[in-house]
């Protein structure tokens, strides 16, 4: 799952009118949720057809990564921007400017002939999906109100739960159908008429919204920090192949550090421009002028590392995503390639931890609501406990035979993560000021997507390290699961870390109210 919410979209304020009469309202939202769609589902919908590309391409094991990460990377570079982007120049503007690029990117992908196309089609999608992603539910805040935001919030959580079951059936029913002779490649053909479609209507329906007191975005720190995270996940994904060189160490100490100078940086320009702390204008309370310049919008906001719920709850993000993305990367490669599954029986294997996962859904909140930290700690163990049912049932499947033998390990982890994610960001947004739980929104899914990225490289490193050494794809199965069960295992331990009551239901209609929830969730699986 993913919090989609804009790095940058605190403010509720309308440039424009908002859609006249209720109708127009929701047909609005129709067509912002549909353009979401398209990325929620890219997730699920490639990784089942990560197969059969890898044949169709003759991509090495580094390629195969990098078509999952390379998407991943790019969004966390460009999400954490585009909210601001969306506050300044029009959110329906960036919203219908992703949907054109992923729609574009989509085609590009359909129409790759090799893996470095396909690679590059895929980092664009992903910066497409980034720009639109945020503009989506700073919309939702400001052409609605009261319980009608509610029930907007609540549809977009439902269509994005449904994403993830609907991209492992699509997915698979696409590739095995091979229409056209299209095979994989329709999995992203199938995005361009979408796209297309979202375009038009999004013109006519989608309401010119921004807030003209946002800041000015920050592209220069944003373009480092994108450099940043390329520099920690490159040597992660090439280092297996190229024998682990002795550069590949100091340039991710470098990526890693480049992130905390711009952290450092951002505080203390935070702390000179404070009341009291600049020159005369400044504490004297004579606020900005368009002839002075707009303050810059903050990326990184490093003061809300110092709550500790924040910093535990990213931690725990981080963690689940690798261990997710990793699992789910190497569980579609050893159904389909080492057990010989078509890509439909595989998709419709993974559905078990989607249904699990909806089975618990509806109980998370509530839960939490009663039983606090304890509820996320819980959601990790059994994630952890599943991860390991699958491990321990690799054995027991055999090459096109029965995938029951995991699907209750499968189901028990996918209600692991309702407990796990669902509460999540309503127990640690509860810690945050009201006038950061935007921005700390986006900072959630930024984390997410990296470590999805790093969940990729780490696991398909050790996953592909034993099956290019001449291990079975069961072999290499069973070698990679106990890191993904530690990731999980990771996410029980550090929800001790949250507040240890959630916040009450009062307190999260008071959030709705004053900011967008968080709430927009991608399954993984």
């Amino acid at each position: 799952m993913t919090t989609q919410a804009g790095a940058g979209s605190q403010s509720v304020q309308a440039a424009g009118p908002a859609p006249d009469g209720e109708s127009r309202r929701w047909l609005a939202a129709a067509v912002l949720i549909t353009g979401a769609l398209m990325d929620l589902i890219d997730v699920t919908i490639v990784n089942v057809a990560l197969p059969t590309i890898r044949r169709s391409l003759s991509t090495s094991a580094t390629e195969l990564e990098w078509v999952v990460s390379g998407y991943l990377l790019a969004f966390a570079a460009i999400l954490i921007i585009a909210g601001s982007l969306g506050d300044r120049f029009g959110r329906n503007r960036l919203f219908l400017l992703g949907v054109a690029v992923f729609g574009a990117a989509s085609l590009a992908a359909g129409l790759s002939a090799t893996a470095a196309e396909l690679i590059t089609a895929r980092v664009i999608q992903g910066a497409g999906a980034a720009v639109m992603a945020p503009q989506v539910l700073a919309t939702f805040r400001v052409i609605f109100s009261g319980r009608e935001r509610g029930k907007a919030f609540a549809l977009y959580g439902a269509m994005a739960g449904f994403a993830s079951a609907i991209g492992l059936v699509l997915g698979g029913v696409l590739t095995d159908a091979n229409l056209f002779g299209w095979s994989w490649r329709a999995v992203f053909f199938v995005n361009v008429p979408i796209a297309l479609v979202t375009l038009v209507a999004g013109i006519r329906l989608v309401p010119p919204t921004s807030d003209p007191a946002a800041g000015r975005p920050d592209l220069p720190a944003a373009a480092v920090l994108a450099a940043a995270l390329v520099a920690i996940v490159y040597p992660l994904l090439e280092g297996r192949e190229l024998g682990w060189p002795t550069w590949t160490w100091p340039l991710m100490a470098v990526g890693v550090a480049a992130v905390v100078l711009l952290a450092v940086r951002e505080a203390r320009d935070r702390a000179r421009a404070a009341p009291g702390s600049g020159p005369r204008s400044v504490r004297a309370g004579v606020p900005h002028t368009p002839a002075a310049g707009r303050p810059t919008a903050p990326l990184l906001r490093p003061r809300l590392f110092r709550i500790p719920a924040f910093a535990a709850g990213l931690g725990v993000l981080v963690a689940f995503a690798a261990g997710m993305q990793g699992f789910f990367l190497m569980l579609a490669l050893w159904l389909q390639a080492g057990e010989r599954f078509s890509p439909l029986k595989a998709g419709l294997t993974a559905l078990a931890f989607s249904a699990g996962s909806f089975a618990l859904a509806p109980v998370a909140v509530p839960m939490a609501l009663r039983y606090g930290r304890r509820v996320p700690m819980l959601g990790g163990i059994m994630m952890a406990v599943g991860t390991g049912g699958v491990m321990a049932a690799v054995g027991d499947v055999g090459v096109g035979g029965s995938p029951w033998p995991v699907a209750p390990g499968l189901a028990l982890a996918g209600g692991g993560l309702s407990l796990l994610v669902i509460p999540l960001a309503n127990v640690v947004l509860a810690a945050v000021p009201i006038d950061a739980a935007g921005g700390a929104s986006g900072l959630f899914s930024t984390a997410q997507q990296l470590g999805g990225a790093i969940g990729v490289a780490l696991l398909g490193t050790i996953f592909f390290g034993w099956v290019t050494s001449g291990h079975s794809f069961a072999a290499a199965m069973t070698r990679g699961a106990p890191y993904a069960i530690g990731a999980f295992a990771l996410c029980a331990a550090l929800s001790l870390l949250l507040p240890r009551v959630a916040v009450t239901e009062e307190a999260l209609l008071g959030v709705g109210e004053r900011t967008e929830p968080p709430s927009a969730t991608r399954a993984e699986g």
